[in-house]
């Protein structure tokens, strides 16, 4: 399984957007600092998730939702949660 995630900040509100195959060691690793681009903003907690069986679908899906109608999808989806 490919996972597609968003993590939120609970220090700065931001969003990550990203995709893995392990998502319990990957959420562990951005939250033990080993993730450069996410480091300052530690910790996360992880909101939303989807599952893909390839890593293509995943990869195109994680690329969607970096983009404007991405974040706006995020937004929609979310909208409940942030």
């Amino acid at each position: 399984m490919y996972y597609v995630y968003i993590l939120k900040s609970k220090v700065n509100d931001c969003f990550y957007r990203g995709s893995t195959t392990d998502l319990k060691k990957r959420l562990l690793d951005h939250n033990d600092g080993k993730v450069r681009s996410t480091k300052a903003g530690m910790p996360w907690k992880l909101v939303y998730y989807e599952a893909f069986l390839s890593k293509s679908d995943a990869r195109r899906e994680e690329i969607f939702l970096k983009n404007g109608k991405g974040r706006e999808r995020i937004k929609w989806l979310l909208k409940d949660s942030i």
